[in-house]
């Protein structure tokens, strides 16, 4: 019988906390796991990112085939989630974008049957919204926080500018996430 994981995702180092919690099949492989978490957190997708599991790196193979952490990685396509997260309450690291250094801690919250008629994967909870690509990782976002919501703040006219319009730092919705995903 086909099995479901439900994941917790929190953003580190981010306040107001960020985070979502997702059902994906228990034999996705890391590589795809990694396109929906990209997805259903609101990242646009275009960095690097690598999973670190029980001192393990796993990540698409290079051209040095290392980790960005001196670490031999082994390649995510030939791994899945019900393989290297058997258990509820284990745990990963995922990282993404290493120059701005997102990280986000998951953790397996559930495993179980899947349910007949659902579509997965699906978002079923979540809070505020991601932060932007290439804001300067949780130092510039925090910055970028305070700036918008201050007309007096130096860098409000810039970043506002920068940001565009329609981005509310306390928006998250689940549908929208599913869809993404």
């Amino acid at each position: 019988m086909a099995t479901v994981h439900t994941l917790k995702i929190s953003l580190k180092s981010v306040k107001p906390r960020v985070w979502r919690r997702i059902e994906v099949p228990s034999n996705i492989a890391l590589h795809n796991l990694a396109g929906l978490l990209v997805r259903g957190m609101g990242w646009e997708g275009y960095h690097l990112h690598s999973f670190e599991i029980d001192g393990v790196t796993y990540q698409r193979p290079g051209p040095f085939d290392d980790s960005p952490f001196g670490r031999q990685s082994r390649d995510e396509s030939k791994y899945r989630l019900g393989t290297v997260l058997g258990e509820v309450g284990a745990k990963m690291r995922w990282d993404y974008d290493f120059g701005d250094g997102w990280e986000h801690d998951i953790l397996v919250e559930a495993i179980a049957p899947a349910e007949a008629g659902v579509t997965y994967p699906r978002c079923v909870a979540g809070r505020r919204a991601c932060p932007p690509e290439d804001c300067g990782g949780w130092w510039g976002y925090a910055n970028l926080l305070e700036a918008i919501a201050d007309k007096q703040h130096p860098d409000h006219q810039e970043l506002t500018e920068w940001l565009g319009h329609g981005f509310n730092p306390a928006h998250f919705d689940p549908v929208e996430a599913t869809r993404a995903m």
